[in-house]
């Protein structure tokens, strides 16, 4: 397999990543170098880079003389992920909360429509981008981007590590949940919006029981 010149680097972190998502490059696997130069047809300089980008976004681990390895995610580090994203998710809505208009509002609802059609295809790939993208209609509103860029890594580790036949009844459950928070801003309820995305949605103890279907498959 032979890749472009052009975004050499980008297009070996998109390979990567797919095998990672895709369950080829399995949690606690060491990542062959010398095997994967060989099949791309490339030098290790651009796979190396690649390597280091996945490893900002903590899929992959770095090992000083011992290679590269899938991170393994633990149930402690979903625990975290989801503590972290609640936390920066509720700082950003009390700070953007004035600024959601009514365009933003019926952006939401039609993603939010859109998700749960997505849901009746078994079409995750189209649900979990359009996921993102509702919680980057507020998100999107903040001044200090560089809190969505920290919290993108969790996500990432949550929803593609590797990338999980979704649990519709948790899903739904989470589409209902944004109609809570949409209607939480509707009535000009700040407290409410942020406790609905920070103490439901991203809570690990109101959604550990479809946490462990979805990471485990327990239950």
């Amino acid at each position: 397999m032979m890749l472009n010149v052009k975004s050499l680097r980008e297009q070996v972190y998109e390979y990567l990543r797919d095998q990672i998502e895709r369950g080829k490059l399995k949690p606690g696997a060491s990542i062959n170098l010398n095997a994967i130069s060989k099949e791309l047809g490339i030098s290790k300089t651009p796979l190396r880079d690649a390597l280091i980008q996945l490893e900002t976004e903590g899929l992959v681990n770095i090992l000083p003389r011992r290679g590269v390895t899938v991170r393994t995610v633990a149930l402690n580090d979903i625990k975290d992920a989801y503590e972290i994203v609640g936390a920066l998710e509720g700082a950003i809505i009390a700070t953007v909360f004035d600024r959601i208009t009514e365009d933003h509002i019926r952006r939401m609802r039609k993603i939010n429509e859109d998700m749960r059609e997505a849901l009746l295809r078994d079409d995750f790939s189209s649900h979990y981008q359009m996921n993102i993208n509702f919680h980057d209609t507020f998100l999107s509103l903040s001044e200090n981007q560089s809190l969505s860029r920290v919290i993108m890594p969790f996500k990432q580790l949550l929803y593609d590590f590797p990338r999980r036949r979704f649990v519709k009844e948790w899903e739904l459950r989470n589409s209902d949940e944004h109609d809570e928070f949409i209607d939480s801003i509707i009535r000009k309820d700040l407290d409410r919006a942020v406790h609905v995305m920070r103490d439901v949605h991203w809570s690990y103890s109101a959604q550990e029981e479809y946490i462990r279907k979805f990471y485990y498959r327990e239950g």
